[in-house]
């Protein structure tokens, strides 16, 4: 018996630990490592000798760092907003008993369970006025017909969204689908009865018990375009000049292909401060609601 309880207490312990240490060591401690390297004048190689934070004013004195900045300011916004709208349309679509509903459940999904970098190489392609959506159109004769966002600095950041949005709007779809099925029939029924219209009906009723799903959805999407690097190095490798850096490839460039450590470690750090500065509040307005029984 006392095998058992002992079992019992120690043994989820034991099993867990490793991972437990793990995270400590290479996630935290990692951020640690970068955040004193970023209080450093580290180059090419570490230097572990105290320095201040005269990396975090060089940053700020950058213009390419506050491009950079914009950049993702720009695709941010539009990334999330086009995938919590098409997804929730998909969801809504799929919500009303179709047909072929699981092949078409399917066939939005698949884009997510590419990477990033094949994404951003077949959009390359795609977008590619020589080889793809151009000369597909003129082919069939329509000769004055251009699209070279990819090559033109003041759009190349769109055809970033456009290849984001269409990886990661499935899985939105999904989550707001499994949403969609939680949401009580009874609630809807009586709607019904009193003369609500479906529309009515998402719009005032399940649309907005959809809450949590939303928070989910925001704070994902928020994680995935704050430390966006493959796609957008897939795709337009930062360029045409600095029409599509981020902070993800501003910090890579930097730390590894100008051999300016510290200063790449000093842009890690605000990505992450980025990072935080959309999660705490998103957290703590979450947790407000909940527990006022919103």
């Amino acid at each position: 018996m006392r095998l058992s309880a002992f079992a019992d207490r120690w043994l989820p312990r034991i099993v867990l630990a490793p991972t437990v240490i793990a995270s400590l060591v290479f996630v935290y401690g990692f951020i640690a490592l970068t955040g004193y390297l970023s209080l450093t004048a580290s180059r090419m190689m570490p230097n572990y000798e105290y320095a201040g934070f005269g990396k975090y004013i060089e940053l700020f004195d950058l213009d390419r760092w506050w491009v950079a900045a914009a950049n993702l300011g720009v695709f941010g916004l539009l990334f999330i907003a086009a995938c919590l709208a098409i997804g929730l349309l998909l969801a809504i679509f799929l919500d009303q008993k179709i047909r072929l509903e699981g092949a078409l459940r399917a066939v939005y999904l698949y884009p997510m369970a590419l990477s990033f970098i094949v994404t951003g190489a077949a959009w390359k392609w795609i977008l590619n006025p020589g080889l793809g959506l151009e000369k597909m159109v003129r082919g069939w004769g329509f000769e004055n017909f251009t699209f070279d966002w990819l090559i033109d600095p003041d759009m190349a950041i769109y055809t970033v969204v456009i290849a984001g949005v269409w990886q990661s709007s499935g899985f939105v779809m999904a989550l707001f689908l499994a949403g969609l099925r939680g949401v009580d029939d009874s609630i809807i029924k009586a709607a019904q009865v009193d003369g609500a219209s479906l529309p009515a009906i998402y719009r005032r009723i399940v649309i907005p018990s959809l809450r949590p799903v939303f928070f989910s959805a925001l704070l994902i999407l928020a994680h995935i375009a704050i430390k966006s690097f493959d796609l957008v190095m897939a795709l337009t490798a930062g360029g045409p000049g600095t029409s599509t850096t981020v902070p993800a490839v501003f910090m890579y460039q930097y730390a590894f292909s100008r051999g300016q450590l510290a200063l790449g470690a000093a842009s890690a750090m605000m990505m992450l401060a980025t990072v935080l500065a959309v999660l705490v509040p998103m957290m703590y307005l979450e947790t407000k609601g909940t527990r006022h029984g919103r």
